[in-house]
């Protein structure tokens, strides 16, 4: 039997298209891609602006220049942010545990092994969309309010307290984020809304009930400092104390704590989803 030459072998094959080597922006793409074609995100950024632009100009128009005295021209923006807030976070779960519920996770995860870089990928579309729309509808009202009421009365504003709106934006930016960890954990919808549902709301109440009893008043007080809506007010320039009257932390300790507590979230993210089957 003659063996068979080296041109009777068979040639591997070459697509002749460019295969480049995958990398973040790649990754990034491709979670844009997912981000901007369900309705979910268009119904949570949706009523993130209208919540934070329509709130904000009705209190806006229903002002007079004398009421900016003691206020900044963003604080009308967050009444509606208090309530956008959840708007934010529930995108945020969705973003992850809305593919956990599809078994589109599995597809990724194929196509691509490096489930870091997803992550990770997610994470940064997630960040600056939310910054980016949030930033906006704050800005659109802030905007509005200058210009209708930058009379003597309001009294003089400078560029400090738009640098503290924008730390505002970063804030609910960051509780985003802490819920896309927290549904990267949970990896279930209803669980992980719920469980920052009770993040942002528990708190006042929890601190309030403690404060009542002697025993546990120290840490009730504790807790009415260092909470969401506390937060965000301090800001935005709102007030200086809180439910019960007492002094509040600047804004950079807010800013301190819900870093430690996103940043400890999401380091969890990167060793569980590494480490589980999808």
């Amino acid at each position: 039997m003659t063996p068979p030459t080296t041109a009777d072998q068979p040639k591997s094959y070459s697509s002749p298209l460019p295969t480049p080597r995958p990398h973040l922006g790649h990754a990034m793409a491709s979670e844009w891609t997912k981000l901007v074609s369900v309705r979910s995100t268009m119904w949570t950024l949706g009523s993130l602006v209208l919540t934070v632009v329509g709130v904000g100009l009705l209190f806006v128009v229903q002002t007079g220049d004398q009421d900016y005295a003691g206020i900044s021209f963003t604080t009308p923006a967050l009444f509606g942010l208090l309530i956008g807030q959840l708007a934010v976070m529930v995108l945020g779960v969705l973003t992850i545990t809305s593919e956990h519920a599809t078994g589109l996770v599995r597809t990724t995860f194929t196509a691509s092994p490096e489930r870091h870089r997803v992550l990770t990928a997610k994470y940064l579309v997630f960040g600056m969309t939310a910054f980016v729309v949030t930033a906006g509808s704050v800005f659109l009202v802030g905007l509005a309010g200058a210009l209708l009421h930058n009379g003597s009365a309001a009294g003089r504003h400078g560029a400090a307290e738009w640098f503290g709106a924008l730390a505002g934006v970063l804030y609910v930016t960051l509780l985003g984020v802490l819920a896309l960890a927290v549904g990267a954990l949970v990896r279930h919808s209803a669980g992980a809304i719920a469980v920052m549902l009770g993040v942002v709301t528990l708190p006042p109440l929890t601190g309030g009930m403690l404060s009542a009893w002697e025993s546990s008043a120290a840490v009730g007080r504790l807790i009415l400092q260092y909470n969401a809506p506390v937060a965000l007010m301090q800001l935005f320039g709102m007030s200086d104390t809180g439910p019960d009257m007492a002094p509040v932390p600047g804004g950079l300790a807010h800013m301190m704590l819900i870093v430690l507590v996103a940043g400890g979230a999401v380091a969890a993210s990167y060793v569980l989803v590494g480490r589980r089957d999808v």
